[in-house]
């Protein structure tokens, strides 16, 4: 059986500026603020370029997750992909060992911000950590739109400020080259050799991690097929450019000893330029926005942390309180919990050398999730639908899954040592505790079938669920498909053969296939059965090779129920005939999903039956925002389009007339169809073009 999602839905109230700000703040803390001295010990002048190589290191696993995040957009990102592709137990070592990583990553910003404070203030620096824990925690609890709102806001804050301090700072790198006050600062470029700088790229490696973490609240963002990988993109484009910029011009404007024991690197250097300012204006802005990463960070990370539980609990890896939402729709106690974790770190720990720690078990999930794409797309499961494919399929994940693995190894055996202890650890839980509650298996048992083993159907039903949540795409020819469809109006319904015989005839015409290849199709899907859907109507659907595109019948038997035409259920009024191209399965749930949605609302059987014409049943299926019905004439109703082929008609972009009814039947237009007086048009398009051309007729 499928793992029941459970009834609880996160809201959808996330866009692109969300995800941009989410990524981008969730990677601006420590990995700016605090590392790049720390990494300058261990590399030299090399530093600047190591967070270049660990920006293209990270590649592979930013598009892996974007491909699987527009697949399948559910809270708990890398573990839920893991989940899904490997099984619960390799699900359990991302999602546990990824929301601990979040958790020390997120308490150890909050902890930084000390560092930056005490430059004026004597702070306690724990207590203050552990009270915008508390702090940050109650806003993830009042909803993710109003973190959201305060991420952008800081995110907003910190580009300001850092662009202000980049431009300064080459400002300043060009006056001290012209000068020659440069000299020797990049000498010795790599000081400890390659396996130096490679451990280096390993050690600021989690300086980047933050940007996938947006995938753990895919379910909450709308149109993730675009906003998810373009939103990476973006934060991933401007993270690289502040981050190897901004070391280059610490490591042109600092001498090296100075740099590679300065906590603070980024305001020691402002302190350098910045000097025209008055009062040490400059070095206060730098403070004011290493304070507004930290926070952005410390926020971002319980935001996301905190819907791992949510989505371990949904598959009953971790207890099933951690599924329920409280007032606001949010994860209370996977927040309540993630805080607890973090006041924990931030009382016990410190905050050196923990970089290298999280970056080795981030490296080793990004290695995972590589490998979770190439075991989705060889399970050839037509449930996996992503939005988005990852580029250069399969050197990008090959490289992805390998590369990771070896800069774990260049950082040193306390790195392997704390990865495979964690992954341990986590092991152990789900034998302790989850795999007699788990009956699941992932994706990859779908490969091996093709090798002749066996498969885990739950998993594809509940991916073709989630394709079918996900809605029609832009490019989706769903209204053009509904405009055309011909109907059959009150069939005979004691004679289910010929009617099967006409819906043949019918599809032939449209498809241009053989009327006997129709046939076959439709007694194949009548022995699958008819699908009942709400509103007193039936779906009959198959997918069919040499199909070009989809196509669609409606058929309607009165006032009366059919008994047995199509062995329909003893209550339907209508059935919907749905054949697909068969290369295409991911089109085929996306029409069938629409469609049930379109049942399912409240008074569609009322309009279906009480519909007066072949134009208004078909309307009962069309999107609103996307139709416009029109009667060329010349009365003040109609528009004034008689004797003009459709071609000379200005209309906007993006809208067509799809289907032109006559009196002697519809016909579909092509540029040098000429309208007369008495046609009826039905125009399709997007929601603005249809509005536009509204505009124009009004």
């Amino acid at each position: 059986m499928p793992a029941d999602p459970g009834p609880s839905r996160l809201r959808k109230e996330l866009g692109l500026v969300d995800v941009y700000a989410i990524s981008t703040g969730a990677m601006f803390s420590s990995g700016f603020f605090l590392l790049p001295g720390l990494a300058a010990a261990q590399t030299g002048p090399s530093v600047s370029l190591a967070y270049l190589v660990a920006a293209i290191f990270i590649l592979p696993a930013m598009f892996a997750v974007a491909e699987l995040a527009t697949a399948m957009p559910r809270a708990g990102g890398a573990y839920y992909f893991l989940d899904r592709s490997m099984g619960p137990l390799v699900g359990t070592v991302g999602g546990l060992g990824t929301w601990m990583a979040l958790v020390f990553k997120s308490a150890f910003a909050l902890v930084g911000m000390g560092a930056y404070l005490a430059l004026y203030v004597d702070v306690p620096i724990k207590p203050l950590a552990v009270g915008l824990t508390v702090a940050f925690a109650f806003l993830n609890v009042v909803g993710a739109k109003e973190t959201s709102g305060l991420q952008r806001m800081l995110v907003g804050a910190l580009l300001v400020v850092l662009a202000f301090f980049l431009a300064q700072g080459v400002s300043e790198v060009a006056s001290m080259q012209s000068t020659g006050a440069m000299e020797g600062r990049f000498d010795d470029f790599f000081s400890f050799g390659l396996t130096g700088f490679f451990s280096t790229v390993g050690f600021v490696f989690v300086s980047y991690a933050g940007l996938t973490k947006v995938a753990s609240v895919s379910e909450e963002i709308r149109d993730p097929d675009r906003n998810i990988p373009l939103g990476m993109i973006l934060s991933l484009g401007t993270a690289t450019v502040v981050y190897t910029v901004g070391v280059f011009i610490m490591v042109a404007v600092l001498p090296p000893e100075e740099l590679r024991a300065d906590l603070t690197p980024v305001a020691t250097s402002a302190a350098a330029f910045f000097d025209w300012l008055p009062s040490g204006t400059g070095v206060v802005l730098i403070v004011v926005a290493a304070i507004a990463a930290f926070a952005s960070t410390g926020n971002a990370g319980i935001l996301s942390a905190s819907r791992y539980p949510l989505a371990m609990a949904r598959d009953r890896i971790v207890s099933q309180r951690f599924e329920e939402l409280g007032r606001f729709h949010t994860p209370t106690l996977g927040i309540a919990s993630t805080a607890v974790f973090m006041t924990a770190a931030i009382l016990l720990l410190d905050i050196e050398g923990i970089a290298k720690l999280a970056s080795a078990f981030q490296l080793l999930l990004f290695s995972l999730l590589s490998l979770a794409v190439v075991i989705m797309r060889e399970s050839e499961i037509e449930g996996y639908d992503p939005g988005y494919r990852s580029p250069l399929y399969p050197f990008m994940q090959v490289f992805g899954f390998l590369a990771p693995l070896w800069l774990i190894a260049e950082m040193g055996q306390l790195a392997i040592f704390f990865t495979f202890g964690l992954v341990g650890l986590t092991i152990g839980w789900y034998f302790y505790y989850a795999r007699s509650r788990v009956r699941r298996a992932g994706a990859i048992l779908h490969t091996f079938a093709r090798l002749g083993a066996q498969r885990h159907l739950g998993l594809d039903e509940e991916l073709r669920e989630i394709v079918k949540e996900k809605g029609l795409r832009d490019e989706d020819p769903y209204d053009a498909l509904m405009a055309r469809a011909p109907v059959i109006e009150s069939f005979d319904h004691g004679d289910p053969d010929g009617l099967a015989a006409e819906v043949a005839t019918r599809l032939s015409r449209l498809t241009s296939l053989p009327v006997d290849r129709v046939s076959a199709g439709i007694d194949r899907a009548r022995k699958e059965g008819l699908v009942p859907m709400a509103g007193g109507v039936a779906l009959l659907h198959w997918r069919e090779q040499g199909l070009e595109r989809p196509a669609a019948i409606l058929v309607r038997f009165g006032d009366d129920p059919a008994s047995s035409a199509f062995e329909s259920p003893e209550d339907a009024h209508g059935i919907i005939v749905l054949v697909s191209p068969d290369d295409d399965p991911g089109l085929h749930l996306r029409l069938l999903g629409h469609l049930a949605t379109r049942a399912g609302e409240p008074d569609f059987g009322e309009r279906w039956q009480s519909a007066r014409d072949n134009d208004a049943l078909r309307a009962t299926l069309m999107r609103e925002e996307r139709t416009l019905r029109l009667r060329v004439g010349s009365d003040d109703e109609a528009v004034p389009w008689a004797g003009r082929a459709v071609r000379e008609l200005d209309f906007p972009p993006d809208t067509l007339v799809a289907l032109v009814q006559r009196p002697e039947g519809p016909i579909v237009p092509n540029g040098e169809t000429v309208l007369a007086n008495g046609d009826r048009l039905t125009m399709i398009g997007t929601a603005e073009g249809i509005e536009a051309m509204v505009a124009r007729l009004s």
